[in-house]
């Protein structure tokens, strides 16, 4: 298959609420190269708006960002205004709230009456009226703890029209059933990839039965995170790849996408030439013996 059929919509489509987006998506937390982030140098900017808008022409139509995702030089929802506004019509975009940066970089926590100023500010930046997918992001310190409030505040705006479906990222069960009696849930964000544990996987297999989105992220990078891939992969996801004649960032996403059809894939690159490899992982099909070898490995795979 030559590149110029490849597409996102290759990997197959799920709906966001009333929102059609194929499953291959993008992620705009690299574009910034944030040091908040641990991302080093940031992406040249005429290259991180041709990334862009090489993602859209290749068929990539659900993009990941926040407005906490900046640099010194660079904002990633200033990023996506430039290069694609107008907005295609079957773009959607989600964004993220409750955390918060100050001009200097410094993290703060939103309390569920400031929401509303986190959701117009992504308004502003992006140029829209109001906000495909508003996502939760729950600080690490509510992870046993009650999210009703905020998630409480985020059905009011979207009530108010200035948002039209809801996530929740960093997510528990018990967040997304706590959610859920408030207004529905459109998609779940949460890291994963190879080696995910077991509460992971329930969750991706709950959010299945429900028709919720489960979005991974972290699902190259693993361990590494913010700071990327580590540089080194198990034997086995090497040996998968050797096999494929790719790359093990595409074995993970591939991986990824086979864990269920409701699973879509965000990575997220400032090189155009990993994008293009990003997209065409999603025609990667493994076997069932593949797939089985990679859900074997735990957390250090």
């Amino acid at each position: 298959m030559t590149e110029k059929t490849i597409t996102a919509a290759s990997a197959g489509t799920w709906r966001l609420g009333d929102l059609t987006v194929n499953r291959m998506g993008f992620g705009a937390m690299r574009l910034t190269g944030s040091a908040a982030f641990d991302l080093g140098t940031p992406s040249d900017r005429d290259r991180a708006v041709a990334v862009l808008r090489r993602a859209v022409e290749l068929g990539v139509n659900h993009i990941d960002t926040a407005a906490f995702y900046f640099s010194a030089t660079r904002s990633a929802n200033e990023l996506i205004n430039r290069a694609l506004a107008p907005y295609p019509d079957d773009l959607v975009i989600a964004t993220k709230v409750w955390p918060g940066r100050d001009p200097s970089g410094g993290w703060w926590w939103a309390r569920p009456e400031q929401l509303r100023g986190q959701v117009e500010e992504n308004i502003r930046q992006l140029g829209r009226d109001h906000l495909d997918v508003v996502v939760l992001r729950v600080p690490p310190s509510r992870r046993n703890g009650s999210i009703a409030e905020h998630f409480g505040a985020l059905a009011e705006l979207r009530d108010a029209g200035l948002i039209r479906h809801l996530g929740l990222s960093n997510a528990t069960a018990e967040h997304l059933a706590e959610a859920q009696a408030t207004a529905p849930v459109v998609c779940v964000q949460n890291a994963y990839g190879i080696g995910a544990p077991a509460e992971e996987r329930e969750l991706l297999r709950r959010c299945g039965e429900r028709g919720i989105a489960f979005v991974p992220f972290f699902a190259i990078a693993g361990r590494g995170r913010e700071a990327g891939a580590r540089g080194t992969d198990d034997e086995a996801v090497l040996a998968v790849a050797r096999a494929h004649g790719t790359t093990p960032a595409q074995v993970r996403l591939a991986w990824t996408l086979r864990q269920g059809e409701h699973v879509l894939a965000i990575p997220g690159t400032g090189n155009p030439d990993h994008l293009v490899e990003n997209v065409a992982a999603g025609v990667l099909r493994l076997s069932d013996d593949e797939t089985a070898r990679l859900d074997a490995l735990d957390a250090g795979g």
